[in-house]
């Protein structure tokens, strides 16, 4: 068995475990799910003696935790796990997080050994440098608040993203055109990973953040489109944003809270992406002799760099906020997601022979 099998083995565990987290986090927020839908139910009083004890068992347990933190390491930054929890789940789900980014590091590190080279060299390494990535900043984010839906989110795709890898993306390990022989291997396309990693979680903590907005402004696109047909919104009102379904958007931070979780890492990626955009242009220069030709590779590069800045220019300047500055973050993902597929699948262009 060669270096570059095993490197196809760790990527498969890896894949394995994230799978396993995903479904860990899946059903840790589905008890969250059940357990607010039945306290939703339960009259007014009942319901704020139940939230009353919630509070006071989960500064007891917090304490608890506390005081035994030092013998036995179970206690975590963020407290008590959400009402409803599962501390067996998301145990699993911390568990598989960590070892599945031990595993996809150990074989990219094994790739890399087996190409000889720097292991960002296609779209097969690509990807998994950036899937690996997205977990990371997941694992650090969780450190200090358990959220399970953004488990959900960035574990569904870390997933899809490796199992395309293997199935569609792979290559065999081997060195690299001449061309691609440079340390801007490592800077401009390093950071671009990077970066593609950090948006990825962002998009996640937006995604929530306008569910968690809606929850709070009581607002359901369910009701105005269907009042002539009350049936059908009678049975639709149930899985509207606010109705029961929801009632689990109770148990994570506020909108403000996530609003602000994805700017601080969109910031992040912005600086990152910046550098990628910069960066490119510089070594286009040294393997091409200009700086800029509206290669297809680089105009998505730039068009994704301008969503971004419009979106950081927007919130700091202007004042926008809430679902507004989100749709900019669900845009600008979706062009770093195009950049990287249909341009590099279905577009020719000077960037086609590196699979880049």
């Amino acid at each position: 068995m060669t270096v570059g099998d095993i490197s196809t083995l760790l990527v498969w565990g890896a894949m394995t475990a994230f799978t396993i987290g995903f479904l860990a986090y899946t059903a840790d927020l589905a008890r969250i799910a059940e357990a607010a839908s039945r306290a939703s139910r339960l009259p007014v009083g009942e319901r704020a003696l139940a939230e009353v004890g919630a509070g006071a068992s989960s500064a007891a347990q917090a304490g608890a935790a506390q005081t035994g933190a030092a013998q036995t390491g179970a206690a975590q930054t963020g407290g008590a796990p959400a009402a409803g929890g599962s501390r067996r789940a998301e145990g699993i789900s911390r568990s598989t997080t960590y070892l599945g980014v031990l595993l996809l590091l150990a074989g990219i590190v094994a790739r890399g050994i087996a190409a000889g080279r720097w292991p960002t060299a296609n779209m097969y390494e690509f990807t998994l440098v950036g899937a690996f990535v997205a977990v990371t900043v997941l694992a650090v984010v969780q450190r200090r608040r358990y959220i399970p839906f953004l488990g959900v989110v960035v574990h569904g795709i870390a997933v899809l993203a490796l199992a395309l890898a293997l199935l569609v993306f792979y290559v065999q390990a081997d060195a690299v055109q001449p061309a691609l022989q440079s340390y801007w291997l490592v800077l401009h396309v390093g950071v671009a990973i990077s970066a593609t990693g950090v948006f990825t979680v962002a998009f996640a903590a937006a995604v929530l953040q306008v569910l968690k907005d809606a929850r709070e402004a009581g607002r359901s696109r369910l009701d105005a489109p269907w009042q002539r047909f009350e049936p059908v919104r009678a049975s639709l009102q149930r899985w509207r944003v606010t109705g029961p379904a929801w009632e689990w958007l109770r148990s994570v931070p506020s909108a403000r809270e996530l609003e602000a979780l994805s700017f601080r890492l969109n910031s992040i990626g912005f600086v990152l992406w910046t550098f990628t955009l910069i960066g490119g242009a510089i070594w286009a220069e040294h393997a091409w002799g200009r700086y800029w030709g509206w290669d297809p590779k680089e105009v998505g590069t730039f068009i994704a760099w301008v969503v971004y800045a419009a979106y950081l220019h927007a919130r700091t300047t202007r004042g926008w906020s809430g679902r507004r500055a989100a749709y900019f973050v669900f845009v600008g993902y979706a062009v770093v997601l195009a950049n990287f597929t249909v341009i590099n699948l279905f577009v020719t262009g000077k960037h086609s022979y590196s699979g880049l």
